[in-house]
């Protein structure tokens, strides 16, 4: 089991070295611990790329591989339709959740829109 999903902004605040750059770092000690939906791959990927160019967004890629990528299956898509009626989340968040949820794993964020939803941490 998987214990920890690092939502697209905790990614992007390490890569960039943002102010809570340290704060993400402590959970990237053990990368076999997470789990990346593949749609933070490409929120990661999209984002570097556009800042910083393909090269770094390449290397971020790169990094986040080395955690578990879970690819948006149809048990995921579902449970994420259902999240994101229920918590009226936009599509990633809902994916976001729904692939914790599926591999019980918790999420640690930055962005707010996951605040008081049950096993998030917001930063």
């Amino acid at each position: 089991m998987k214990s920890t999903l690092l939502d697209s902004s905790c990614w992007i605040e390490f890569l960039a070295d943002g102010p809570k750059a340290r704060t993400v770092a402590a959970y990237l000690k053990r990368p076999e611990d997470l789990i990346v939906p593949s749609i933070i791959v490409y929120e990661v990927y999209k984002k570097i790329k556009l800042s910083k160019g393909e090269e770094l967004a390449s290397l971020a890629a790169a990094h986040l591989s080395k955690a578990e990528v879970s690819p948006l299956t149809e048990s995921i898509a579902l449970l994420a339709a259902d999240l994101s009626i229920e918590h009226k989340l936009a599509m990633a968040d809902a994916v976001i959740l729904a692939t914790a949820r599926s591999h019980e794993a918790k999420i640690v964020t930055l962005d707010t829109d996951f605040k008081g939803l049950p096993g998030t941490v917001v930063l």
